[in-house]
């Protein structure tokens, strides 16, 4: 098997939930506990640190790891999904996880896990901590896939555990509630290991309270803190309005990762802040491609993440604002489309997955939400009349799904954009 076979067989073989949704999910961890003694648990080879939250894991995840890594450690890092190469997934201090070792570890592997039907998620965090105890990682950042509880990361034994926020999303699973979200979420807090709660609201913060009160450990709150004045004029590559939640969360765990013995300099977290696409290869956050128009992508995707995208939209300055639009069906798309700018040209348009909504369906919900604009059979296609349209004095956004700006950069050649 080559690379591309071995993706084939993972997507075809293994339910992936970033194409199909719904059908992908696995409840329990019978799987996960099943592959991981198989590997002689790999993950209590190394330090963990555990992120979960509705918006925001993978900016504080990639965040920390660079902070960490300008300190000089080794550093795993497991997010998702992928943009647009599978190995994303997998980075040792911003270097993705050779194709080899992923062809490897299926021919190898392969007659323990088919009798199991894992999910794509469970075998995919299975060989991401066996690679990381393999290339002797100091400490592996792991953002968990859904929810928290039964989340199949949700094996570790981390030094500290980060929970972003909560916003209504993956609600089939999740619960329909932001207080049953959060208690999903909040399965990841355990006995004696500090937990950092980025954002609350009226309904979450009792429930993280009370899970902390149950297992016996600290909690943070972030918005409770000000560790800003600890670092006076921090420059945060990350640009989107929603980093400032985000910045404060990262800065809330600085001193918990001190007190547990984690090694780092005023200059690392100015530098990890700083430098922190170019230490991890992170991606696809109010990223610019193109100047004169300008180019915007984002993977904000639900209503949580949509109204600081809406914000600062409202932020720019432009003669005219063109919006390439793209939802899955399974997100709450008539509250997304109710955030949107009505006074922008849309691009209705869809991505290369079976779960995106079609775009003919989401320019008829535009229409009724007072959004305005043609149908495109594909990304490259709509972000190209669009830029046909543009003048060097407009503005570009591309997202409303992360598989948008999957399409977006896996075609940037194309359009031009660098």
């Amino acid at each position: 098997m080559n690379y591309q076979d071995t993706l084939e067989y993972l997507y075809n073989s293994a339910p992936m939930f970033q194409q199909i949704g719904a059908g992908a999910y696995k409840e329990g961890l019978e799987n996960t506990l099943a592959l991981d003694a198989h590997f002689g648990h790999p993950h209590r080879q190394y330090r963990t640190i555990h992120v979960a939250g509705t918006n925001g894991k993978g900016s504080c995840s990639h965040t920390l790891a660079a902070i960490l890594q300008a300190a000089g450690y080794q550093v795993g890092l497991y997010t998702s999904p992928h943009l647009v190469d599978f190995r994303e997934r997998i980075r040792i201090n911003g270097q993705p996880i050779p194709k080899e070792d992923v062809v490897h570890f299926v021919e190898e592997e392969r007659s323990f896990f088919e009798p199991l039907h894992p999910s794509f998620f469970e075998l995919t965090t299975a060989l991401a901590f066996k690679y990381f105890a393999d290339k002797q990682v100091d400490v592996a950042i792991i953002e968990v896939g859904l929810g928290g509880r039964l989340d199949c990361t949700n094996i570790i034994t981390p030094d500290l555990c980060i929970i972003t926020n909560i916003s209504l999303d993956h609600t089939q699973f999740l619960g329909n509630t932001l207080a049953q979200i959060a208690g999903e979420k909040a399965g990841i807090i355990k006995s004696n290991i500090p937990v950092i709660i980025g954002e609350t609201t009226p309904e979450t913060r009792p429930v993280f309270l009370q899970k902390a009160q149950e297992v016996k450990t600290a909690i943070h709150f972030a918005e409770d803190e000000n560790h800003e004045q600890d670092y006076p004029k921090l420059d945060f590559e990350l640009k989107g309005l929603y980093q400032k939640k985000n910045q404060r969360t990262i800065l809330t765990a600085l001193p918990l990762l001190k007190e547990v013995g984690y090694s780092f300099t005023d200059k690392d977290v100015y530098q990890g802040f700083a430098h922190v696409v170019e230490l991890t290869g992170l991606m696809g956050r109010w990223q610019q491609l193109q100047e004169n128009p300008t180019l915007i992508c984002d993977t904000g995707h639900n209503t949580g993440g949509i109204a600081y995208v809406a914000q600062q939209l409202r932020q720019q300055h432009y003669r005219r604002l063109h919006i390439v639009l793209g939802m899955v069906s399974d997100k709450d798309v008539r509250s997304v489309l109710a955030l949107l700018p009505q006074d922008a040209n849309y691009y209705f348009t869809q991505a290369n997955v079976k779960r995106a909504l079609p775009a003919a369906e989401l320019a008829r919900l535009g229409t009724i939400a007072g959004l305005h604009g043609e149908v495109y059979p594909n990304v490259p296609s709509a972000v190209k009349a669009a830029q046909k349209r543009s003048l060097p004095e407009d503005f570009i956004f591309v997202g409303g799904s992360t598989f948008i700006v999957a399409d977006l950069l896996s075609n940037r050649d194309a359009l031009n954009l660098y």
